[in-house]
């Protein structure tokens, strides 16, 4: 039996289940009363009139019932059908991700209306954390470019598209995660799905003799491409390392270790080179945070990226880098050639992304406040470009951005929206590394490190990619940052000494 809650939730302590009145029957009996009626009906209708299309409205209702008393079980669904996920074309140009969008959509109607109708609450500490206060921030700052954007309704989209991202996976994880540990829950059902897709592509792969070319293919219709595969894939890994080590022996450590393997057998026959450089770099980040050289290291990244634009703008030295457009090809069926091409700049991909660079620097000098609008630098950025950096695949018929998600902020947002985000990095990693020497119960740390390494991969890669809107990776960037500020509220000032 379920047990009735009998009041409102105090100190958002209860679990996200929405409270029924006293006089009200017990949960099962709503849900299993609600299921009999309608199909009853539904299965009438398919009697009498030949058409199965009347058990639809039986089945929405009961899953609209079983939502309402715990959301929860949508959460539980998004994750697992999340590696399944594939986009869908629909009228008028739009394209939607299914299942991920639409589910999306409804944890965004059930988080809003438990919070507003105060069926669970989130503490004073969790509505004041910083990194809580720069989200709001970067989504008020979108707000403001908006007003200027040079495609309004394009602008209006992506702030709706934010919210549905911001709801569910920052205040929801926040509700979930009354004890930080159900993180192990949440990574392990994505990590299931993922490793599904995994089998799935390394088969199909498998077929072709695990060929360079042959990855993209492979992995459809489940990723976009190997980059996205591969990105999901890294994500996970700290979960699962660290989910091993977490778990007691039997079946959910060897579980996870299964996991370790396919995840990381996936990635190395994804054939990205930004994926196989996360790895080494997340283990240089652990040594960091361990060290405490955290504050260091942002410092001169910050540095050196101010100095790199200096260098390139003085006088026009980024001329100087100009690709030959006979000599920048993409080495498709060799991947020992295309790192070669990679570091002699001779590789498309690599150039392209110069020549989107370039356009997103020109259109900051034009427009540094307020950016020309939130999801707007396709088409905006070809009046930007410099015929010199123009490659064979600058024709963008996928209607990809810049590659680099700072750089995209940047161009769309101003320097303000740009240093926001920035600023949101810049303190979930220091808190990373504040929340490590704090813990000094084991299964704190775990938890710590497989968030912060997880974040710090997806960081990573958005230098060469913008993944936060894609819904596979984007999701478990948020659900890293509110299981930081639930562990960051949970581990207590006091329990290092």
């Amino acid at each position: 039996m379920v047990p009735r809650t009998p009041g409102r939730s105090t100190g958002g302590m209860t679990p996200p289940r929405l409270t029924l009145p006293r006089w009200a029957p017990a949960p099962e009996f709503l849900v299993f009363g609600t299921f009999v009626l309608t199909l009853v009906g539904g299965g009438a209708w398919w009697l009498l009139r030949g058409d199965i299309r009347g058990l639809l409205p039986g089945l929405g209702i009961l899953a609209l019932t079983i939502i309402l008393l715990d959301w929860r079980l949508v959460f539980y669904l998004f994750l697992f059908t999340l590696g399944f996920a594939h986009e869908f074309q629909l009228p008028g140009g739009l394209a939607m991700d299914v299942p991920s969008e639409p589910l999306m959509l409804v944890l965004m109607a059930c988080v809003a209306l438990a919070l507003l109708f105060r069926q669970q609450e989130l503490t004073t500490r969790e509505w004041q954390h910083p990194l809580l206060a720069l989200l709001l921030l970067q989504l008020l700052w979108a707000g403001a470019s908006t007003l200027t954007s040079v495609d309004t309704v394009k602008s209006v989209k992506f702030l709706l598209a934010k919210l549905w991202y911001l709801i569910p996976f920052v205040l929801g994880t926040l509700l979930l995660l009354r004890k930080p540990a159900k993180l192990w829950q949440l990574s392990g059902i994505y990590t299931l799905s993922a490793c599904l897709t995994v089998v799935y592509t390394v088969v199909r792969h498998a077929g072709t003799g695990f060929g360079f070319a042959s990855i993209h293919p492979a992995l459809q219709p489940f990723y976009r491409n190997h980059v996205a595969y591969a990105t999901v894939l890294a994500l996970l890994l700290p979960y699962a390392l660290y989910g091993a080590q977490a778990a007691l022996p039997g079946r959910t450590r060897r579980a996870w270790q299964v996991a370790i393997v396919l995840l990381f057998f996936g990635l190395i026959t994804s054939y990205t080179r930004a994926s196989f450089l996360s790895l080494p770099a997340a283990a240089g980040f652990y040594l960091v945070l361990r060290w405490r050289q955290t504050r260091r290291l942002l410092m001169g990244i910050a540095v050196a990226a101010v100095a790199a634009g200096s260098y390139f703008a003085y006088q026009s030295n980024f001329m100087r880098y100009a690709p030959d457009f006979e000599q920048t090809v993409f080495n498709g069926q060799n991947f020992e050639k295309h790192l070669e091409a990679t570091y002699e700049l001779k590789d498309v991909s690599g150039m392209e992304r110069l020549y989107r660079w370039i356009a997103a620097a020109r259109m900051a000098h034009e427009k540094p406040w307020l950016g020309s609008g939130p999801s707007t630098f396709y088409p905006e950025y070809k009046r930007y470009t410099i015929k010199g950096f123009r490659t064979y695949v600058s024709d963008n018929p996928e209607r990809s951005t810049t590659h680099n998600y700072f750089l995209l902020l940047l161009a769309e947002q101003g320097v303000p929206g740009c240093a926001l985000f920035a600023l949101v990095v810049g303190t979930a990693l220091l808190l990373v590394e504040r929340l490590y020497h704090r813990s000094a119960r084991p299964e704190h740390r775990r938890l710590v490190l497989a968030a912060g390494l997880s974040f710090f991969i997806i960081v990573f890669h958005l230098l060469l990619n913008e993944l936060v809107e894609v819904d596979k990776i984007g999701s478990f960037f948020f659900i890293a940052l509110a299981a930081l500020m639930r562990l960051d509220v949970t581990i207590p000032e006091k329990e290092s000494c």
